[in-house]
């Protein structure tokens, strides 16, 4: 938090750190609207400082803070939504948008920001190593609803994997990070992660990122985030007949929504995903309902709250 806290308004953050001294308040957003309340919330409960206003002179001085004074900097990453600053943390903006042949050329007068606060907790894969495992580590689906912990539980198997675990050895594994959520890359170097053994694209389009991974990297494990479009099945179904490992997540509140889904049947329908883990956030963020096998039956179907 101490990076988040040195870019924000010094007012804001007194009043945040006031108010976290007093309560447990797992902060996952920041969210800050022009001429709003101050907000934080952990996923499911918010607070919003009613007494403390964001103002436009509060937006000016958390721009030049995070672009250090030079928004040109920052052109291409305003034209995707988000800034990633030191520690991973991901910023992403609002306001109005410029277009160019129907393109966004970029987003100017800036009034939302949304911190959301990069969380490296280490460990929380661990437990279901023996079931991602069998003489290799098998193709995994992670699914889950928003802010539910599939990034966070990605982040950790990917630093497992990386690693090596107890008498399972290191893998050469890669990371296609669309959004640089992952790894939380700044300049190409990760932030949010660490591993002996990791290769990052950064910011890169999954389906092209995959297929540059295959051909330059030689990995054996390949891990991305959010898939769900044809082109991205149509890539998975590349980087498996190579021989490589994936793990990827994908949004869904259950089982059923996701094999459900027209764009990712073909891959459910010829039983590519061998593994597949639910998370859910009814109860706590990071509960993960159950695991099945590519058959469809459970593997385990008790809720265990890996955070």
């Amino acid at each position: 938090m101490e990076g988040i806290f040195a870019i924000l308004p010094n007012h804001i953050t007194t009043e945040i750190q006031k108010y976290l001294h007093k309560e447990v308040f797992p902060i996952q957003e920041i969210r800050l609207r022009i001429n709003r309340p101050v907000e934080i919330n952990d996923g499911k409960n918010v607070k919003l400082f009613y007494h403390l206003t964001f103002t436009t002179h509060d937006a000016k001085y958390l721009l030049n803070n995070i672009s250090e004074y030079s928004l040109y900097r920052l052109e291409e990453e305003l034209k995707q939504g988000f800034i990633t600053v030191n520690g991973g943390h991901r910023i992403g903006i609002a306001g109005s948008v410029n277009l160019s042949n129907g393109t966004v050329k970029a987003i100017q007068h800036i009034s939302s920001f949304n911190i959301r606060i990069a969380t490296n907790l280490i460990g929380v894969s661990e437990a279901y190593i023996q079931d991602l495992y069998n003489e290799r580590y098998v193709n995994t689906l992670i699914i889950g609803p928003p802010q539910s912990g599939k990034t966070t539980f990605l982040r950790d198997l990917t630093r497992v994997i990386s690693n090596g675990y107890k008498a399972i050895p290191a893998m050469k594994t890669a990371v296609v990070d669309e959004r640089s959520e992952i790894c939380g890359s700044v300049n190409g170097v990760p932030q949010s992660i660490s591993g002996g053994r990791i290769d990052v694209l950064d910011r890169c389009p999954k389906t092209d990122g995959m297929m540059m991974l295959v051909r330059s990297m030689s990995p054996q494990v390949i891990i991305v985030d959010e898939i769900g479009t044809e082109e991205d099945v149509q890539a998975i179904d590349e980087v498996m007949h190579a021989g490589i490992t994936l793990i990827c997540s994908i949004h869904g509140y259950s089982f059923e929504d996701v094999i459900n889904r027209e764009t990712i049947k073909p891959l459910i329908e010829k039983r590519v995903f061998e593994r597949l883990i639910v998370l859910s956030n009814d109860r706590s963020t990071g509960e993960i309902t159950a695991i099945y096998d590519k058959d469809g039956k459970k593997v385990h179907a008790k809720s265990v709250s890996m955070i």
